[in-house]
């Protein structure tokens, strides 16, 4: 193991119809089984879609983190 960790982030974005932890939760757990280490996350929008005068779906854009193998 080195003496220092090396990053990659990279964006995505989540949905929900149910909540915007659920459409962050989901977005992280589907990065998770394809991306290794994953180590932090970053909210950067938030935005919904309306049908019939109600919310029907939270949709959250993510910059997330995860740290380069043997770094």
């Amino acid at each position: 193991m080195s003496d220092h960790r090396t990053y990659k982030q990279i964006e995505l974005v989540g949905s929900s119809a149910t909540s915007i932890d659920d459409a962050i939760r989901n977005a992280i757990a589907e990065a998770g089984k394809t991306i290794k280490l994953l180590e932090w996350f970053e909210v950067v929008e938030t935005r919904g879609h309306i049908e019939n005068n109600q919310v029907a779906h939270f949709q959250v854009t993510l910059k997330v983190g995860f740290r380069i193998a043997n770094s």
